[in-house]
């Protein structure tokens, strides 16, 4: 095992298994994962996912991060590509290689970002799904986007993730909303109607999913919703407690929890503002 993060890139490339590669791929959409995340993505033990996430950061391939907790003690690390990470996804999507100190400078961003708690609790959500997956052989998390890229394929919205999830046959799309409690509920219920402007241009018509902080939280957020939901969006909503496979779900106007599986979707038409569809019609995962 080479030792010096220096080493080229090329002589690495015997080290990195198919595994490092589904990691590394994740950490350039997602930007950032922490060690408790990335067990539950990829490892059974988890101190074999500790010692293979240091041999990661000492070939260079992956990058970290760690703040102090309240009353004592550290968090958990915080992992992102290192500069050989970084110089590995770039030759894999045909992007310009960066050089060690852009990758250092985007590390450095990453982890004074005041935003990085909600961008883990977006990934969170996303990481509970496909942790789920790995123990149900009929489910499946079949696409996973992180919030910049479900910007680029469906405009106008901005969700903080999206994603296809499939059990027993049926396969739902939605829109996710992670919230930590900072915004005013009058923000969050200002969001849906992009999501209804999307859905009429032929856009497809997934489920909102307002994941809380609370069940206090929750409650106000459905009164706050009765007869201000545009037509057409429907909005759901659980807690950061739940597993979202689960029936934790509760529809506005609602009753009754159900499964995400269970959740109304539908994929849109065949039209130029549907990026779920190429040019011939064929559905894209």
């Amino acid at each position: 095992m080479p030792q010096s993060r220096s080493d080229g890139l090329l002589a690495i490339y015997p080290h990195i298994t198919s595994r490092d590669r589904q990691l590394l791929q994740l950490l350039d959409g997602h930007q950032v994962l922490t060690t408790d995340q990335i067990h539950a993505l990829f490892f059974l033990a988890r101190r074999t996912c500790q010692i293979r996430l240091g041999e990661l950061y000492r070939l260079g391939l992956l990058d970290r991060f760690r703040f102090a907790r309240d009353g004592g003690g550290s968090q958990p690390w915080h992992w992102t590509l290192g500069h050989n990470g970084h110089r590995f996804q770039a030759a894999a999507h045909n992007r310009p290689e960066p050089t060690a100190r852009t990758s250092r400078q985007q590390m450095q961003r990453l982890s004074a970002n005041p935003n990085l708690t909600h961008l883990l609790t977006a990934t969170e959500f996303g990481v509970r799904l496909s942790a789920y997956a790995r123990s149900h052989p009929a489910a499946e998390l079949s696409r996973w986007w992180p919030e910049t890229k479900t910007a680029a394929r469906f405009s106008p919205v901005t969700p903080d993730g999206h994603g296809l999830w499939s059990e027993d046959g049926t396969t739902v799309g939605y829109w996710l909303e992670a919230d930590t409690g900072s915004e005013p509920l009058g923000k969050l219920a200002a969001k849906l109607d992009k999501y209804a402007a999307l859905a009429r241009k032929g856009g497809p018509r997934y489920p909102v999913l307002f994941w809380l902080p609370s069940e206090d939280r929750e409650e106000h957020l459905h009164a706050y919703l009765r007869g201000r939901r545009p037509e057409g969006v429907l909005v759901a909503t659980a807690t950061h407690s739940s597993d979202p496979a689960d029936a934790v779900w509760l529809p506005v106007g609602d009753t009754q929890r159900v499964r995400l599986a269970g959740l109304p979707s539908d994929h849109g038409r065949v039209v130029a503002a549907n990026s779920n569809y190429d040019e011939n019609g064929v559905f894209l995962t």
